[in-house]
């Protein structure tokens, strides 16, 4: 059955309607260079300014996939990530900071009811906010709502967040535990000095903070349950989700899982190409070290180099792209005959996007090894480059390997374990 789906008028006005997603990726482009001459002091704060802060807020960065009901400008994926690679061009520890904190409107959207979004977006549409899935707290029933406590490790973006989403354990009386997603405000959780500087070894500007919860009350709406919205059955979204009911755009289906690894992909895709940008001006600039000496963009070594570096960034790119495409194909299918994002669809798609951000590793690490040891000391860029993209290679879910033997066993139907398969 086709949905019905109906845009409603704005509750909140947009701050700029006529803005364009050309504009709008435009604006993050030409901040590239400010973003490259405040690394250091980003990387030792743990987080860009509260200047630039300023900046994304005012160029719109944060309301990119936001609906327009709320204030926001409800542009399409694939210009949300392309507005984050650019930005984590200009630096990858702050991409990764920007993304991680703006690209959660999109999953409130879709998810929580519409009492709650109201509340989330308040009277102004501005919302930032991490997400720590993992259960690292507890919800305790109580009347009306819950008692939500706990610390969550590795909030990425949460420095200048107006929220907190992080995944609790929810223990009812006569049953089971189940994980939840409860969402508490800025002013009832602390955020940790554990992050920054030399505390880490890479992504040091991602504002990773951990954060603590000591006992607050919210209401019962302002928990989500995001196991299906995650990688559930298909029949779980037959009837779309509250954001499609409530917005009127597909994209709202929130199939998370597959196309939020690109959150993770577009720093690492911005640092190869800032990466691409730094090799290209030591080997114009210095000469080889073997006779006959010449400039080293003259000598093959280096043209090959940095020639597969291009090539594997821009097919990383492409794929990063294309996953955004698939994801938009989906729930356009979705709009017209009701069919909804299967499970192993969402978990390729996924699968897919690693294989992106590999590419992308690659391309650093290969402008890395060969551009000689002088980059590698401190304060040197590439040395930046390279140990941001390590810290993607360790990440739970950038793990290909692992996660084909577990996409096999879904579609072998065996049980996964992971998001409740």
């Amino acid at each position: 059955m086709k949905p019905n789906l109906q845009r409603p008028a704005p509750r909140i006005a947009v701050p700029e309607p006529e803005l364009t997603p050309k504009e709008m990726i435009a604006r993050a482009v030409a901040l590239r260079a400010r973003l490259r001459a405040e690394q250091d002091e980003a990387d030792e704060r743990g987080c860009y300014s509260p200047s630039l802060h300023e900046e994304f807020v005012k160029a719109g960065f944060y309301r990119c996939s936001q609906p327009r009901l709320f204030g926001g400008y409800e542009f399409d994926l694939a210009t949300f990530y392309k507005v984050m690679t650019e930005i984590s061009a200009g630096h990858p520890g702050s991409g990764w900071c920007l993304a991680l904190g703006a690209s959660h409107a999109f999953e409130i959207a879709s998810h929580w009811p519409e009492p709650a979004q109201r509340d989330f977006f308040a009277r102004d549409g501005h919302f930032i906010a991490p997400h720590r899935a993992p259960p690292m707290g507890t919800l305790t029933p109580a009347p009306g709502g819950y008692f939500v406590e706990g610390t969550w490790d590795y909030c990425s973006g949460v420095p200048y967040a107006t929220h907190l989403i992080g995944g609790a354990w929810l223990k009812r009386e006569n049953a089971a535990p189940v994980v939840a997603h409860a969402v508490v405000p800025r002013k009832d959780f602390t955020i940790l000095d554990d992050w920054g500087g030399d505390k880490v070894m890479g992504m040091k500007a991602s504002g990773s903070n951990s954060v603590r919860v000591e006992k607050v009350f919210i209401p019962e709406y302002h928990v989500g349950y995001l196991s299906p919205g995650l990688a559930s059955t298909p029949e779980s979204m037959a009837d779309g989700t509250h954001g499609t009911r409530l917005h009127g755009n597909p994209m709202y289906l929130g199939r998370l899982a597959g196309p939020f690894h690109a959150t993770l992909i577009v720093p690492v895709l911005g640092a190869a190409r800032a990466a691409l940008d730094e090799y290209e001006e030591l080997i114009r600039t210095r000469k080889t070290l073997s006779m006959p000496q010449m400039p080293r963009f003259e000598h093959f070594d280096y043209q090959r180099s940095w020639g597969q570096a291009l090539t594997l960034t821009d097919a990383a790119e492409a794929l990063m792209i294309k996953g955004c495409e698939m994801y938009a194909d989906y729930c356009a299918r979705w709009a017209a005959d009701g069919t909804p994002i299967s499970v192993q669809e969402n978990m390729r798609l996924w699968g897919m996007l690693q294989h992106s951000g590999r590419m992308a590793c690659e391309a650093v690490e290969l402008l890395f090894h060969t551009a000689g040891s002088a980059l590698a000391r401190k304060g040197q860029k590439l040395q930046r480059y390279f140990h941001d993209v390590a810290m993607y290679r360790g990440h739970s879910s950038s793990q290909p390997l692992n996660f084909a033997s577990g996409l096999a066993r879904n579609h072998f139907g065996m049980a996964w374990g992971m998001y409740g398969l």
